[in-house]
């Protein structure tokens, strides 16, 4: 039996419900607290001068005076910061940044990942969970044992000079993590960062296979690729038959409900918890503290000042903008971030909607913008369109409309993307067009492809041919015919997937 530190380092986590305690009352002091010092930090760097920061005084004037930015706003700036220049966003040379999908003037965006926000933000986050954990779990003995932590590799296409890494989150933070959280985790930091994960896969299921695993962290798609391994390797039906002390998944990333069926099925209910977390490549925002709900508690005091957009005005020229002591209880909001990694006033992309406001708990409502993450490919509207474009190209096909969604794995197959195509002239070869469709989405998006490498985590797309009158009548049904209304290219759940495929299915049979 392996010896359990919990009961000696609970109080450490335990005393930072203190400080969260703040948030009932104090909300505004506490994020107005952060805004001055991110304001202060940055006086002396580029943009600080730009916008005058010296002489801002409150958040109204800050408001007044900084626009609203999307990331192709900041490009420029964030790239002469990955060529080594420094006090342009934020003080000093940043040396990190995680790559992600998701522009539409590029394959990749590229997110500062600072000393600071390292410390202020995304451990602190990571710790607050583990906080939140404990406190709701008295009995835990998550300290007795080590905890499975999937990381990503870093990227080698990208030209940075020397000192400047760029690659997933997941990767820096494995890599400057500190040496004693690393005793207490499994793989080993050179498994975790290697980048190939047709060699990197079995090597970690090894690693971790017989080890004492009392808590998981990652992605639920890729860990459940893991767990799977696992329990093959082992022999085994229960991933508690193999990890009895296994407690907790603290998961995020991408949205948990259509994976707890199958975590239910390997996982004994009785004895396994999972706590929902808001991290992302820009920031550590949110984390579950309660069982009664997994609705999670705004971050307030992590480096972060957070401003919301109502969700009617996110297409708006000047769209009304409140800060995290104004929003409303049950309406929802596209989320802007102000950031100790120099993002400033940035629209990060996703929608959230506020549960309660004493204190402020979130859910993650989706994207401002029509995408695919169910896997974490990050599948945007604009990869789509070239990729079905030139696939169409290649096959001597022409493309009515299409849509595509996900389909989730099961016992015998891994998830992938279900598109249902209209031609108005077929491709010679259906099974040709999906699979080029499958080589220029994997060309277009570097998230997509890491998923779709080896096969590992994601099928081949499955390509359905409709005829063009599916797509009208689904307009007609749910009463947007006309116009110039469309049915989205994409979604990240299978209602309107459901819907043509129904009406295809009605189609055929008359």
């Amino acid at each position: 039996m392996s010896f359990n530190f919990t009961p000696f380092v609970r109080s450490h986590f335990v005393s930072r419900l203190r400080q969260h305690a703040r948030y009932i009352d104090h909300a505004a002091a506490v994020q107005q607290g952060e805004l001055v010092d991110l304001i202060e930090t940055a006086a002396l760097t580029e943009f600080g001068r730009r916008y005058d920061f010296s002489t801002i005084r409150t958040y109204e004037e800050f408001a007044r005076r900084v626009p609203l930015h999307r990331y192709e706003d900041l490009r420029a700036e964030v790239m002469k910061m990955v060529g080594g220049k420094s006090d342009v966003l934020w003080p000093g040379v940043t040396r990190r940044f995680a790559q992600s999908s998701g522009t539409s003037d590029g394959r990749s965006k590229y997110i500062p990942v600072t000393e600071t926000s390292l410390r202020r933000n995304h451990y602190r986050g990571a710790t607050d969970a583990v906080c939140h954990y404990l406190n709701l779990n008295p009995d835990s003995r998550l300290f007795s044992g080590k905890g499975l932590i999937l990381g990503g590799s870093f990227a080698t296409e990208l030209q940075a000079p020397g000192g400047v890494s760029v690659g997933d989150l997941s990767a820096h933070l494995i890599e400057r993590v500190n040496p004693l959280v690393n005793l207490m985790r499994v793989p080993d930091k050179h498994i975790a960062l290697m980048p190939d994960w047709e060699e990197k896969l079995p090597l970690l299921v090894e690693a971790c296979a017989r080890a004492n695993v009392t808590s998981l962290s990652g992605v639920p798609s890729w860990m459940l690729t893991v767990l799977q391994r696992v329990l093959a390797l082992r022999g085994a039906r229960s991933i508690h038959e193999v990890w009895p002390n296994l407690e907790v998944f603290f998961h995020g990333g991408i949205a948990f409900a259509p994976y707890r069926t199958q975590y239910e099925r390997i996982c004994d209910p009785e004895r396994m918890r999972y706590i929902n977390n808001y991290n992302a490549s820009e920031g550590f925002f949110a984390v579950q503290s309660s069982w009664e709900t997994e609705a999670m508690l705004l971050l307030l005091d992590v480096g972060v000042f957070y401003e919301f957009i109502p969700i009617g005005q996110t297409d708006a020229d000047t769209p009304d903008v409140l800060p995290a002591w104004e929003v409303s209880a049950g309406q929802t909001y596209e989320l802007v971030i102000t950031a100790c990694n120099g993002l400033w006033r940035y629209r990060i992309g996703d929608t959230v909607t506020v549960e309660q406001t004493r204190p402020v708990k979130i859910r993650i409502a989706g994207r401002t913008r029509s995408f695919i993450n169910a896997f974490g490919e990050e599948l945007m509207e604009h990869n789509a369109d070239t990729a079905i474009t030139e696939a169409a190209r290649a096959t001597g096909a022409t493309v009515a409309n299409y849509h595509a969604a996900p389909l989730y794995a099961t016992d015998d197959r891994r998830g992938r993307h279900q598109w249902i195509v209209a031609f108005n002239r077929q491709p010679d070869s259906l099974d040709r067009f999906a699979e080029l469709l499958d080589q220029e989405l994997q060309r277009a998006n570097s998230d997509y492809q890491a998923k779709r490498a080896g096969n590992i985590f994601l099928d081949p797309p499955e390509v359905i041919a409709v005829a063009p009158e599916v797509f009208l009548s689904q307009l007609a049904a749910t009463g947007r015919l006309g116009g110039q209304r469309k049915v989205p290219r994409l979604a990240n759940d299978r209602n309107i997937i459901g819907q043509l495929l129904q009406l295809a299915h009605e189609q055929a049979d008359t």
